[in-house]
């Protein structure tokens, strides 16, 4: 295992300055660690006191490199050269001294409603907890070094160059093709993943997908390998009296979490009560809005055909709205949800790549955009007298060809739904 560093003894780079850039530098600041820089290629006019002159040279010269999460080696020259010498926010927090129990989640779907539901059954369980990283509040603004556990949502762009986190309970949930533009290969996604494990020990646990099983095997990574089963946890899910959680879109997830709390010593009872006041999060297998027998769900975040394809499972009747920015190398394997959808309505600047997957495949209209789905839709519900039909926007891709992000897509199709649905009788 690599040695911890004495932070105050080593020279650093702060290169970029979004959020998690500026929280290294509160960070700095509060630990008296005076041997920084900052650079951002855009952001030249704030921090003029710890800019480099020079970031050929002060690349040369110091320890290590504090890189934001979001920029890739593949497209910055510079840096890679520098490889060796990046970290990220999260090895300065495995750095520190934080004594809190660690749980690092990652995997390509659904690692912030595991984070979220570990807080919230933790917290009712009477742990303190804390929850930070990709999932909203910077790991280093996190004030919880009392804490019994620390929850971190964890990417595959912050582990790409992370080199010293270790946590005490590593969550990898699934794994599909994503992110190829950033990563440059599959290949390189995985083991980006797999660096959760890579500094665990005997004492340590690795909670994974089944799938991945023989790739951890293979590794001969150190920690104890737990491999949650989703028959265990149905056991138990008609006790839970949530439907979001009960329905099978969740199964993976609450696996998960149910084997995490069997491990901590947390009672039957005492997970399913727990489990009863969750509520999901926004985006994603949202139900917002119903409307005689027309149920609206809002799954903003699936941004590839896996997510996606997860939704579609758990309904029927469906009038499914997708279109994006597709993922590089997604394919749609259809043959066992094409049942569940009546009718497809494609969306977006990439119509021709989706109408490609699914032609001759499903019934589909072309509408452009989310305004003509929802009309579309309207009429067509009208049409076929079956109960409980559900209208389904899971994209299967990503927003950035329409919309900044999913959030702004989702809150989009849930105004839209809620204002064309008051005139549907």
């Amino acid at each position: 295992m690599l040695q911890t560093p004495k932070l105050k003894e080593l020279s650093f780079l702060i290169y970029g300055l979004g959020l998690s850039g500026h929280s290294v530098i509160k960070f700095f600041k509060k630990n008296k660690i005076k041997r920084f820089e900052v650079w951002d290629d855009k952001k030249k006019n704030i921090f003029k006191k710890n800019r480099s002159n020079n970031l050929f040279k002060t690349l040369e010269k110091v320890d290590y490199i504090v890189l934001t999460p979001g920029i890739s080696l593949l497209k910055n020259k510079i840096l890679r050269k520098y490889e060796k010498k990046i970290i990220t926010d999260i090895d300065l927090f495995f750095l520190g001294k934080n004594k809190s129990k660690k749980i690092v989640v990652t995997g390509t779907n659904g690692k912030s409603t595991i984070c979220k539901l570990l807080a919230h059954i933790l917290k009712k369980n009477k742990y303190n907890i804390s929850l930070g990283g990709n999932i909203g509040t910077p790991i280093l603004d996190l004030k919880n070094s009392n804490k019994d556990f620390t929850i971190i949502e964890a990417s595959s762009f912050q582990l790409s160059h992370s080199k010293f986190i270790c946590p005490d309970y590593g969550f990898f949930v699934n794994f599909s093709n994503d992110h190829l533009d950033w990563h440059g290969s599959i290949n390189n996604y995985l083991n980006s993943k797999l660096r959760i494990f890579r500094l665990q020990t005997k004492k340590h646990y690795a909670i994974i997908n089944s799938k991945l099983k023989k790739i951890f095997i293979k590794k001969k990574f150190a920690s104890k390998l737990v491999i949650p089963r989703e028959t265990d946890y149905k056991k138990i899910n008609l006790k839970i009296k949530n439907d979001y959680l009960t329905s099978n879109i969740n199964y993976e997830n609450m696996s998960f979490i149910y084997t995490f709390a069997k491990l901590i010593g947390i009672k039957e009872r005492s997970f399913i009560n727990s489990t009863r006041s969750f509520k999901g999060l926004p985006h994603r297998f949202e139900i917002f809005l119903k409307k005689n027998d027309l149920t609206f769900i809002n799954d903003s975040k699936a941004t590839s055909f896996k997510a996606a394809k997860s939704a579609v499972s758990a309904l029927k009747n469906i009038y499914w709205i997708l279109g994006g920015l597709p993922k590089k190398g997604d394919k749609f394997q259809l043959s066992q949800i094409k049942k569940n959808i009546i009718k497809c309505y494609l969306i977006g600047k990439n119509i021709s790549f989706f109408k490609k997957q699914i032609k001759n495949k499903l019934n589909f209209s072309i509408t452009k955009n989310l305004k003509n789905s929802i009309n579309q839709i309207l009429k067509d519900v009208k049409l076929l007298k079956k109960k409980d039909k559900f209208i389904l926007f899971s994209p299967a891709a990503a927003s950035f060809d329409q919309f900044t992000n999913f959030e702004k897509r989702g809150e989009e199709f849930k105004r839209l739904s809620k204002k064309y649905a008051r005139k549907f009788t």
